[in-house]
C-alpha cells in the first residue's frame, strides 16, 4: 500500500511524486468538505425541530441568543433568530478550531502527517455516528464539539502541501485545495438538502444527511489509508515533544508563530517579522470577510426577501465563479507574484463591499457578488502559499496549524460583530465601514512586500 512507508523520491521523479500528492489531498479534502457541509443547509430546521420538542440544552441557548438580539435591536423574527442560532454554533466551532488545530499541526510534526490525518478522519467519522443517532439538542452539540476538536484535515492537508519540494507545486498544490473548498461548500449542502427531502417515512429528517456524512468519511478513511504517502521523512520528524505548550495555547503567541521559533534552528529576524505580518494579514481579512459572509443572509432576506433556495442558488453561483478561477487563474500564479495577487483581489472587495451593501437591485448584488467570488477564490490559497514557505521542515504542521487557528479566531469573532454594526447602524454603514477597514490588511500587505528575506 502507498501510505505504509515514507516515500523515497529521486530528483527525477519529483515532479511526478508531487503531482501524485496533489491529487490525493484533493480527493482526500472534497471527500471531507462533501461530508462536512452537508449540514449548511439542513441547520435552520435542525434548530426548529429541537424549539418544537421544548428541548431543555436548547431552550438555555435560546435565551443567550435572545438576549444578544435585543442588545443589538435585531427584529424578533423566525428567519433572523435561526441565522443567529447558527453563528452561535458555527462560533463555538471556530473556537474549538482555534484551540486545537497548531496541537494537531505540532504533532503531527512528531509523528508524521498520514497518522494525524487516520486519527482526525477516526474523530470525524465517531462525530458523524453521534449525529446519526442524535434525539436531543445535547447530543447535537456533542456531534458540533468532536467535530470541531478533531477538524485537523484542512490544516494537516496544507501542511502535506507545504512539505512540497518546489514552490510551483506548493502553489498548485494551495490552489487545488481552494477548488476541494469551492466543489465541497457548492455540492455538499445541495446533496445535504436532497437527502433530507428524500428521507424515508418515519425517518428522522436529519438522519440520511448524517449516514452520507459518516459514509463519506469512512471512505475518506479507506482511501488515507491504501492511497496517501507520508511526506514528512524520518530525518525531518521532530524528535521531542511539543515544547512550551502554552505556544500552542496562548492567543498572544500564536499571532507571534512563537512556537517556531522554539527549535535548535529557527528562522531569521526577517522571516519570522514577515510570517507576523502574514498571520495577521490572514487573520484581518477572515475577519472583515466572513463577517460579509454572515450578514449577506440578513441583507438579501430584508432587503430582497430572498428564501432559503435563492440563498442557497446565490451559494451555489459564488461557488461556481471560485472554482472557476481556482481552476484556471490562482494555480498558475508564479512564485514571487503571490503578495501581488492577494493585493489585487483585497483591493476587488472594497467596491464588492459597497456594491452588496448599497445595492438596490439584483443585479448590482450579483455584480459586487462577482468580485466577491473573485477575491474569495485568491486570498486564502496565496497567503496560504506565502505562508508554507516558512518555518523548517520539521515545522510546517505547526506554521499551517497556527494560520489555520488564526482564521478559526478570524470566523468564530467576525459575525458577532458584523451583525452587530448591521443591526445597531444598519446594513449601508456596516458594509461601507467593513469595505473601508480593508485599507488594515492592505497596509499590512505593503510592510510584508518591504521586509527582505534573508
Amino acid at each position: 500500500m502507498g501510505g505504509m512507508s515514507t516515500v523515497k523520491k529521486s530528483p527525477e521523479d519529483e515532479g511526478s511524486y508531487s503531482s501524485r500528492v496533489i491529487n490525493i489531498v484533493f480527493v482526500v479534502l472534497l471527500l471531507d468538505l462533501l461530508g462536512f457541509t452537508l449540514i449548511l443547509p439542513l441547520l435552520p430546521s435542525i434548530l426548529d425541530h429541537y424549539a418544537q420538542t421544548e428541548d431543555i440544552t436548547y431552550q438555555s441557548l435560546q435565551s443567550i441568543v435572545g438576549w444578544f438580539r435585543e442588545a443589538v435591536g435585531i427584529p424578533m423574527e423566525k428567519k433572523y433568530n435561526s441565522v443567529l442560532f447558527g453563528g452561535l454554533i458555527g462560533s463555538l466551532f471556530s473556537l474549538l478550531q482555534f484551540l486545537f488545530s497548531p496541537v494537531t499541526g505540532a504533532a503531527s510534526d512528531r509523528h508524521g502527517r498520514r497518522p494525524l490525518l487516520i486519527l482526525t478522519t477516526l474523530g470525524l467519522m465517531s462525530s458523524y455516528a453521534v449525529w446519526a443517532v442524535s434525539r436531543s439538542f445535547s447530543m447535537f452539540l456533542l456531534f458540533r464539539v468532536i467535530g470541531g476538536i478533531c477538524k485537523g484535515n484542512v490544516s494537516l492537508c496544507t501542511a502535506i502541501v507545504a512539505d512540497l519540494p518546489s514552490p510551483n507545486a506548493r502553489n498548485r498544490g494551495m490552489a487545488m485545495i481552494g477548488i476541494a473548498f469551492s466543489l465541497g461548500f457548492t455540492l455538499g449542502p445541495l446533496m445535504g438538502a436532497y437527502f433530507a427531502i428524500n428521507s424515508s417515512e418515519g425517518d428522522v429528517f436529519y438522519q440520511a444527511p448524517a449516514l452520507l456524512a459518516l459514509a463519506f468519511s469512512a471512505a475518506d478513511l479507506l482511501f488515507i489509508w491504501l492511497m496517501l504517502p507520508e511526506t514528512l521523512t524520518k530525518d525531518h520528524k521532530v524528535s521531542s515533544g511539543f515544547g512550551d505548550s502554552s505556544d500552542l495555547l496562548n492567543p498572544v503567541a500564536l499571532f507571534h508563530f512563537s512556537a517556531v521559533t522554539r527549535t535548535e534552528d529557527p528562522p531569521s529576524k526577517e522571516r519570522m517579522q514577515k510570517l507576523k505580518v502574514l498571520g495577521l494579514v490572514y487573520f484581518t481579512y477572515l475577519f472583515l470577510f466572513s463577517g460579509l459572509e454572515f450578514t449577506l443572509s440578513f441583507l438579501t432576506h430584508q432587503r430582497f426577501q430572498f428564501t432559503s433556495m435563492q440563498q442557497g442558488k446565490m451559494f451555489f453561483f459564488i461557488g461556481i465563479i471560485m472554482a472557476s478561477i481556482q481552476g484556471g487563474y490562482a494555480r498558475r500564479i508564479k512564485p514571487g507574484h503571490h503578495i501581488k495577487a492577494v493585493r489585487m483581489a483585497i483591493i476587488a472587495l472594497i467596491p464588492a463591499f459597497l456594491l452588496i451593501g448599497l445595492s438596490w437591485n439584483l443585479k448590482m448584488l450579483y455584480m459586487g457578488l462577482v468580485l466577491y467570488s473573485f477575491a474569495a477564490a485568491i486570498v486564502v490559497p496565496c497567503l496560504s502559499t506565502l505562508v508554507s514557505d516558512h518555518g523548517s521542515a520539521n515545522q510546517k504542521g505547526t506554521v499551517m496549524g497556527i494560520l489555520r487557528s488564526l482564521g478559526a479566531l478570524a470566523r468564530a469573532l467576525g459575525p458577532v460583530v458584523a451583525s452587530s454594526v448591521y443591526w445597531i447602524a444598519g446594513a449601508e454603514t456596516c458594509f461601507i465601514l467593513s469595505s473601508a477597514s480593508f485599507i488594515v490588511p492592505l497596509a499590512l500587505l505593503t510592510t510584508a512586500r518591504r521586509l527582505k528575506e534573508e
